[in-house]
């Protein structure tokens, strides 16, 4: 029978096989492969015959996209969460995982939460820039009840990840999604403004409304150094369209003369803000190349 793996906790898989979840030991021959069977593989499982509930993982099928932080294969897009308030956004932190998702080659729409408690209207200026960007905004209130609609359409039809800082509101936005996910929600600690982790293991969670979400321990691994700096560029959306302007085929557009991007910057049409993430992550991937040529 074949399924697709909703939950695995200390070598246990728990196999959806359409009507029913069947709990599943993978067979040792991956031990020997070096495979390890992941939340949203696609599998082939055989069904004990003595205990028709159990059975056995025997084979896992080739992965589109394989995630190791968090450990989850074959998402189709990632909904990128950030707070407008408490805690206060870091674009920095946001322009990061923003680049790593689109270097693992995952679609992209960014979730601005807690806009009830948005007293400096920061989200207009939120919108302004990641618009510009490309990017599909949504600005949401999981406590108020706002855009919730507009966030399960997006979720329909695909395998989607939630990925962003703790505390932002990841697990109330699912319990909003769906009342009976009853996620645990941390509080949010007012002494260090940082919630608190809940989520202890991944697990895909299928929706009434079509799809399927894979909620995931706050983000705090996510490091920028999987990208090569000569990748970085292409993981800035908004650069693609005037890289190939540049006077210089390998431009980093950082001190290079006659670049494309500086000149869309100085014009308005890159925010300044996403260049100066630009900047900073590519002096952070040349002083770790350099490191560890060392």
């Amino acid at each position: 029978m074949r399924g697709i793996i909703m939950k695995a906790i200390a070598g246990f898989y728990y196999v959806n096989i359409g009507k029913e979840v069947i709990e599943c030991r993978a067979r040792g021959i991956f031990k020997k492969r070096n495979i390890s069977p992941l939340v949203g593989d696609k599998v082939e499982i055989s069904i004990d015959e003595a205990d028709p509930t159990k059975g056995r993982v025997e084979e896992v099928f080739d992965r589109t996209i394989e995630l190791i932080r968090p450990p989850v294969a074959n998402v189709t897009q990632a909904i990128v969460v950030f707070a407008v308030a408490q805690p206060d956004p870091n674009v920095n932190l946001l322009d990061k995982l923003l680049a790593i998702c689109e270097h693992r080659g995952l679609k992209v729409v960014l979730c601005f939460n807690k806009v009830d408690l948005d007293q400096a209207t920061y989200i207009k200026e939120l919108e302004a820039i990641y618009i510009k960007a490309g990017y599909q905004v949504i600005p949401t209130s999981a406590t108020n009840h706002i855009e919730i609609e507009a966030l399960k359409a997006v979720l329909k039809d695909e395998i989607s990840v939630f990925a962003g800082p703790s505390g932002v509101g990841k697990s109330s936005l699912l319990n909003e999604i769906q009342e009976s996910i009853n996620l645990e929600v941390g509080e949010l600690s007012k002494k260090i403004s940082r919630g608190k982790h809940t989520t202890r293991h991944s697990e895909l969670l299928a929706l009434e409304s079509g799809g399927m979400v894979v909620d995931t321990p706050g983000f705090t691994s996510m490091d920028i150094n999987e990208i090569e700096m000569e990748e970085l560029s292409g993981c800035f959306i908004e650069f693609k369209s005037y890289v190939s302007n540049c006077k210089f085929n390998n431009c980093k557009h950082l001190n290079e003369p006659k670049c494309s991007v500086k000149l869309a910057v100085d014009a308005g049409e890159i925010s300044r803000s996403r260049y100066e993430s630009y900047v900073y992550f590519m002096n952070a991937l040349e002083e770790h190349r350099r490191y560890k040529s060392w």
